[in-house]
């Protein structure tokens, strides 16, 4: 799928969370559901830093741009070393280890271990680096263009700083789910690992399917590419993402966001 579909998918995945554990007499303080959604519609755009045209390869200006060379050649590199007899050749790393899940609990277990050792500051570089990718997948028309860069870095930081000093203020904010003492932020990884395996379902529903699955073989492949029947797959920006599924997404989240607020 696209960036902004998967972004869409993401934001309603968490609030789809957020409705269940409303549901379960347990409701997230609005805070945590605005949070983690917005968290998740950025992580759901991370697993493509494996492709040099995805908007988080362009979202971070010449970083981001140099980290995806990285990735390509990383996930490259462990599909070569693991790929089994009947895993078809490959020129590139794209839709391999970061489509996987075990990168997505990697991620998820990374940024929570940055919001808990890096105290605030970690937070606060959690937060920024997935605002700018909500921004730019949620606000995709009026992000678009190297000209509004520096816009949506400085929306993203601002939001960054308001977000944080919101969830430290409101009672069961930076410490919900996880109470002990030296837990806050904790469950900042949730919406990152949901986010990137949203992104995987998504991509696998598409004609390439997407390799979920790994490092776990499936017959005479280890990179199996997991998806429904061929009939019922689509391609990526086509009439299906944009005319049947962003709508989805959007009255799906918005249904969740209802349950999860009470409101409903």
């Amino acid at each position: 799928m696209m960036g902004p579909a998967h972004s869409l998918s993401g934001a309603a995945a968490w609030l789809g969370v957020g409705a269940a554990t409303a549901a379960a007499g347990h409701p997230m303080p609005w805070p945590v559901l605005l949070v983690g959604a917005l968290i998740c519609a950025g992580a759901a755009l991370a697993p493509d830093l494996d492709h040099k045209a995805a908007t988080i390869s362009r979202a971070f200006g010449p970083v981001s741009r140099w980290l995806c060379e990285i990735v390509d050649k990383l996930s490259y590199a462990v599909y070569k070393a693991t790929k089994k007899q009947g895993d078809p050749r490959r020129s590139g790393g794209h839709r391999t280890l970061t489509h996987t899940w075990l990168w997505a609990v990697l991620i998820g277990a990374g940024s929570s271990v940055v919001a808990v050792v890096g105290d605030r500051w970690g937070v606060l570089a959690i937060l920024f680096v997935h605002m700018v990718l909500a921004i730019e997948g949620l606000l995709w028309r009026a992000a678009r263009g190297s000209s509004s860069d520096v816009l949506v870095w400085l929306l993203a930081a601002t939001s960054a700083w308001i977000l944080a000093g919101t969830l430290d203020t409101t009672p069961g904010g930076a410490d919900w789910l996880f109470t002990a003492p030296g837990q806050e932020y904790l469950w900042l990884g949730l919406p990152v690992v949901l986010g990137a395996l949203v992104h995987d379902i998504g991509d696998a529903l598409t004609v390439s399917g997407c390799p979920i699955l790994w490092p776990v073989p499936v017959g005479r492949k280890r990179w199996y590419p997991v998806g429904p029947p061929k009939f019922l797959r689509f391609r990526a920006g086509s009439w299906v993402e944009l005319k049947v599924l962003m709508p989805a997404f959007m009255v799906l989240g918005g249904v969740g966001c209802a349950a999860a607020l009470n409101v409903i």
